[in-house]
């Protein structure tokens, strides 16, 4: 039982980690993105500490990496 659901929350995992780290390269695809015309907006680039985004991508890789070495052990 505990299984099944380790792996079904493992799949949303997956699937949620590579819709969120495909939202952000569409922000910065294109030959402006490759020489950083996405950081026209400020001075300094943005504000990687406080972008929601990444944070969110960085918990749910830690959550795929814990939920994968637990299924391992199982």
């Amino acid at each position: 039982m505990i299984r099944t659901l380790l792996e079904v929350v493992f799949f949303l995992d997956c699937f949620a980690l590579i819709g969120l780290i495909l939202i952000q390269m569409s922000e910065h695809s294109g030959l402006g993105g490759a020489f950083g015309s996405g950081m026209s907006g400020t001075v300094f680039g943005r504000d990687e500490v406080r972008d929601p985004k990444r944070t969110l991508t960085a918990a749910l890789a830690v959550a795929f990496m814990l939920v994968g070495f637990i299924l391992s052990v199982l």
